[in-house]
């Protein structure tokens, strides 16, 4: 066998992060449940799980450095093909005098815990992938719920404040339906129960965790349950009053603008804010009117407005 290091493509000072992530990488690579078939791709995944079984286990990795044992994880000077002499170890001989040497893999790993390699411990996937290798190392896993696995999802500020129903696809290329819920909050988590990474020895699966990102609204902001936007209305609109025509999230509804309105005044459509759900309330929707001038210049305004004596100081309250 070659040197671990080299076979997981690491340096001798590597840390533990570094070669978990190294053997991680290499092992969903070279799997041979992805390899069907591929006498190579077994060969050299059983080569990658014999380095890591060394300079992944820091007692090993110690032994090896000091030349205590070899790459192969005999001490120095045994031979493997001897049958007898180290009962139990990894490579020695079966109870029946048998040829030593590595045993073939016993390896039984679904699709899904290859897409959730990301979450695996080394021990708990080595008892089963390698428990042919030898009764002296064989060691059973114990029962543990899978990986709670987290991602970001980004939904529209409609489905935020009305609730509804996404369709998203999970790293293993499963759909499922994600409920959003009326009133999500930007930030928020949803969970899925089950979703995450399989459990070991009959253990629950772990959850998805997702977290809700809101993309803003046009001319919509979010205030708690209630609404708020800017409402455009015109002079003739603010000064005599009138119904004007508001796109809520629900459809259009007419407001009341009072008579004699002004810029900044703020004027409530009761309920149009999130709908009420549970024990909350429905919100409401507020709107604050900003009296706007036409985009293109009008004649007949600006003759009007040169001979209007205006006897008011809009700015009076400032001094």
């Amino acid at each position: 066998m070659r040197n671990p290091y080299d076979v997981l493509g690491v340096s001798k000072t590597a840390g533990e992060a570094e070669i978990k992530k190294a053997f991680r990488a290499l092992a969903k690579k070279h799997h041979p449940d992805t390899h069907a078939g591929d006498a190579g791709a077994k060969k050299r995944f059983q080569e990658i799980s014999a380095a890591y079984d060394i300079v992944g286990d820091k007692e090993k990795r110690g032994k090896f450095d000091r030349g205590e044992i070899d790459e192969s994880g005999n001490p120095r000077g045994f031979d493997p093909r001897a049958g007898g002499g180290f009962e139990g170890h990894p490579f020695a001989g079966g109870a029946g005098g048998g040829r030593g040497g590595p045993r073939d893999f016993q390896y039984t790993w679904t699709n899904q815990d290859a897409d959730a390699a990301e979450g695996f411990r080394a021990e708990d996937i080595f008892s089963d992938l390698l428990g042919g290798l030898g009764g002296g190392r064989r060691r059973a896993a114990q029962p543990r719920k899978g990986e709670d696995f987290a991602f970001n999802m980004t939904i529209s500020f409609d489905e935020a404040v009305t609730g509804g129903t996404r369709r998203i696809t999970l790293p293993d290329s499963r759909e499922v339906d994600v409920r959003i819920p009326v009133g999500v909050k930007d930030g928020q988590q949803i969970r899925l129960k089950g979703q995450g990474g399989p459990g070991v020895q009959g253990a629950p699966a772990g959850d998805m965790l997702l977290s809700v990102s809101i993309a803003p609204h046009p001319w919509l902001t979010r205030d708690g349950r209630d609404l708020r936007m800017d409402l455009p209305v015109t002079l003739k609109e603010a000064v005599l009053g009138g119904k004007v025509t508001v796109n809520t999230l629900t459809g259009p509804v007419a407001l009341n603008v009072p008579a004699n309105s002004n810029t900044g005044n703020v004027l409530r459509l009761k309920g149009k804010g999130v709908p009420a759900h549970g024990s909350d309330a429905a919100g409401d929707l507020y709107a604050k009117l900003v009296v706007t001038l036409p985009d293109k210049p009008d004649g007949e305004l600006k003759e009007f407005v040169a001979g209007w004596k205006a006897d008011y100081d809009p700015r009076a309250k400032q001094r």
